[in-house]
């Protein structure tokens, strides 16, 4: 019997030596989560025995506990390294059409060739979809997908509105518009220039021309357009001589405060012509612009011309520059032509008894029957955490404590050996007496 009980303490203290040399080996892996072995005593007695006498009969592995406190964090350079500081986890899949969840703490993240955001596994982040505005429309795991990166922002946005807000000076010379021309300095006071976005996304320059008018009463200004360099005529304005082109008039009262109107002007649709230039379709519809000064509070005073806004609502066709992640784990994808989108937002998982998770390897672990479904979060919520963009969680392991427990396994394996050894010898004893 005492063999028996010996031989469960060398399995005992060889388990425990396993377990510990299991946690050194991964001391400097991703989100790896110590474990612990425990063990409980083997203690029998029959129902009319004497718990009272009885002996115990050794010693076996009760559970091999993965302790899921935080790790520390570890600060990177790369935006899709993410770590979470709670009790989180991320949400991945095996493939793209797959539905089996796998659970990690492991945010070392990359792109495959196809732009999804994959593991070094080859497993698919998962987020929830989300509105334009950042904000969940669906929290379900069942509703998440794979995280995909677009390469462009997609259509481009055609320019229907100009803001501008000008200060013109009240101390100009007063000159004639209808001796306009953009040629000629001396025939305008002072000129502006914006980028606009035609409707296949290409981009061409609007110049403003502003001339004080002598021909009416005071604080009136006549503005032309000309888009690269043509002249447009503003609607319901008045022609110019010289230049044949409609200008509009901007009003000021005796204060310099601007009194109207808003204006706007229309250029011709552009294409593609065979040669690849953009050139004017011929019958093609306006793309009517409104130029917004109501909304900026143009000024007329006795200071030189500045201009104080000046921006339009047109958008070309961009390619992706760069990702911003939240705290909150929402992603924006940002384009070169100034634009960013909300991709999704990183979704997250937790358990009551994280403890009873299937490990699977490479730092990853499955739901199972004692540790209850997965429920569904975001960051920022409860007791999730929060996404720490440009960081990973380092292991667990508190390497100080690993070693000591090693030399105690040790000697707890040497303790057994020794009593199997007097076992050994009170056998041999016993056999040799006459």
């Amino acid at each position: 019997m005492s063999f028996n009980t010996a031989l469960s303490g060398l399995n005992a203290a060889q388990a425990d030596l396993s377990v510990t040399s299991n946690d050194i080996a991964n001391v400097n892996t991703t989100g790896f989560k110590e474990s612990r072995a425990e063990f409980g005593d083997i203690f029998a007695t029959s129902s009319l025995g004497s718990s009272s006498t009885a002996i115990g009969s050794g010693v076996l592995l009760s559970k091999v506990a993965q302790q899921f406190n935080q790790g520390n964090l570890d600060f990177t350079s790369n935006s899709l390294d993410l770590a979470i500081s709670g009790d989180g986890m991320f949400v991945m899949s095996p493939s793209l059409d797959s539905q089996e969840q796998i659970f990690t703490r492991s945010g070392a993240l990359g792109v495959n060739s196809d732009g999804f955001v994959v593991n070094s596994s080859g497993q698919f982040l998962r987020v929830f979809p989300v509105n334009d505005d950042g904000t969940v429309s669906a929290t379900s795991l069942s509703s998440t997908s794979p995280l995909n990166l677009p390469s462009a922002s997609g259509s481009p946005t055609v320019t229907s509105q100009i803001e501008i807000g000008v200060n013109l000076p009240a101390t100009a010379d007063e000159l004639d518009p209808a001796l306009f021309n953009q040629d000629e300095p001396t025939t305008y006071t002072s000129s502006t220039s914006i980028s606009i976005i035609d409707s296949l996304g290409e981009s061409h320059v609007a110049t403003f021309y502003y001339v004080k008018d002598n021909s009416v009463t005071d604080n009136e200004w006549a503005q032309f357009v000309a888009v690269d360099g043509e002249l447009k005529d503003v609607v319901d304005g008045t022609v110019g001589t010289t230049s044949g082109a409609k200008y509009g008039t901007i009003n000021f009262d005796d204060a310099g405060v601007y009194t109207g109107p808003i204006t706007s002007f229309g250029i011709e649709e552009l294409s593609a012509n065979g040669s690849g230039l953009i050139s004017h379709s011929t019958g093609a519809a306006d793309q009517a612009i409104e130029i917004d000064y109501n909304s900026n509070s143009p000024t007329q005073f006795a200071t030189g011309f500045a201009v104080s806004t000046l921006s339009h609502d047109g958008f070309g066709t961009g390619q992706l520059s760069g990702l911003d992640i939240s705290d909150e784990g929402v992603i924006r994808a940002n384009y070169t032509n100034g634009t960013s989108t909300a991709l999704g937002k990183i979704a997250l998982g937790r358990f009551d008894n994280a403890q009873g998770l299937r490990q699977e390897g490479n730092t990853a672990w499955t739901a199972t029957i004692d540790s209850g479904d997965a429920i569904a979060g975001e960051a920022g919520s409860q007791s999730f955490g929060l996404i720490r963009s440009g960081a990973l969680e380092a292991s667990n392991v508190d390497l100080t404590a690993e070693l000591v427990n090693l030399i105690t396994a040790q000697r707890n394996f040497q303790a057994n050996a020794k009593s199997i050894e007097t076992s050994n010898t009170v056998t041999q004893a016993i056999l040799q007496i006459r």
